[in-house]
């Protein structure tokens, strides 16, 4: 696997108070020929996440049409979304798109926790509300600390979705330990878990987030970051399974790496990939989690 870098499509610059920094978690939506419109998290002065987007040409690598405002902010303060919006991917129920995300919140000082919220986005391509209003998924006795990134998919009669979930916020390196892990649902709603996904390594992947799937004759793909727990902030990871259940780590074959210089020469992070007329695409974010915005790299064939 090889992907070429397309360069930095997205600059980030302040559009609003709510958004002033960061354009973080890119989730692209086909609108018509080869413009998407990508929808992205961003931070005020608080480092609170609302969401925003900007219309990209994919091909002619230009921005289209930039939000002036967000289209859905952070909660209010006693709201499990208090302290920002993280999005996953977006999938179709009901004749209904939702958008799952990673609720932030913090309360009594304590540490932040994760929860997962649901948006539903409208005909219009730039309403989201929320459905429900309270967590969509919460801690449980499987989960029972902090989750975070949610990605959805529809596949052999069932829904399901790969998920992040903490395990301990620290470990014999002082490095969090973070899965991905599994669940399944028949109507979309209830989820039965089914525990760890991507096996994790103390030292070599130990933290995940933002999971992202595609499915072919070959079996599950699956890209999302890690960091190894040594200090290297975050690469962008691969990795490989035949039912999507039991899945193999292959960051050596994921093609995809840091600059030697620029605005994503530290980190590389939140990958979202995706097909457009037969090409494999990724938009991604650079160092800083997303600071400056974020860049497209194309898979060689």
């Amino acid at each position: 696997m090889n992907w070429i870098k397309l360069g930095q499509v997205f600059k980030m610059k302040e559009l609003h108070p709510l958004l002033k920094s960061h354009a973080a978690n890119p989730l692209a939506v086909h609108l018509n020929n080869d413009t998407y419109r990508v929808f992205f998290s961003s931070r005020d002065n608080n480092s609170k996440s609302s969401v925003g987007f900007a219309d990209i040409d994919i091909i002619k690598l230009k921005v289209l049409n930039i939000c002036a405002a967000p289209i859905v902010k952070y909660g209010e303060e006693e709201s499990f979304c208090s302290h920002g919006i993280s999005i996953g991917n977006l999938y179709e129920q009901d004749d209904k798109r939702f958008i799952l995300f990673m609720g932030w919140n913090i309360r009594n000082n304590e540490h932040w926790r994760g929860d997962i919220g649901r948006l539903e986005l409208l005909s219009d391509n730039k309403t989201l509300n929320l459905n429900p209003t309270k967590a969509f998924i919460g801690i449980d006795i499987e989960d029972p600390i902090s989750l975070s990134y949610p990605f959805v998919l529809f596949h052999e009669g069932v829904y399901k979705m790969w998920y992040g979930s903490t395990i301990s916020w620290t470990s014999e390196n002082g490095e969090m330990i973070h899965a991905i892990k599994y669940a399944v649902s028949s109507d979309g709603i209830n989820w039965k878990r089914k525990g760890i996904a991507i096996p994790y390594e103390i030292g070599q992947a130990q933290a995940f987030s933002r999971p992202m799937v595609l499915i072919d004759k070959n079996g599950y793909k699956m890209w999302y970051s890690y960091r190894s727990g040594d200090r290297t902030k975050y690469r962008i990871g691969y990795a490989t399974s035949v039912d999507g259940i039991v899945w193999e780590r292959k960051h050596d074959e994921v093609g995809i790496d840091v600059s030697d210089s620029g605005w994503d020469s530290e980190m590389i992070c939140y990958p979202f990939v995706f097909k457009h007329k037969k090409q494999v695409y990724m938009f991604y974010n650079g160092n800083d989690y997303g600071r400056e915005g974020f860049g497209m790299a194309r898979l060689k064939q």
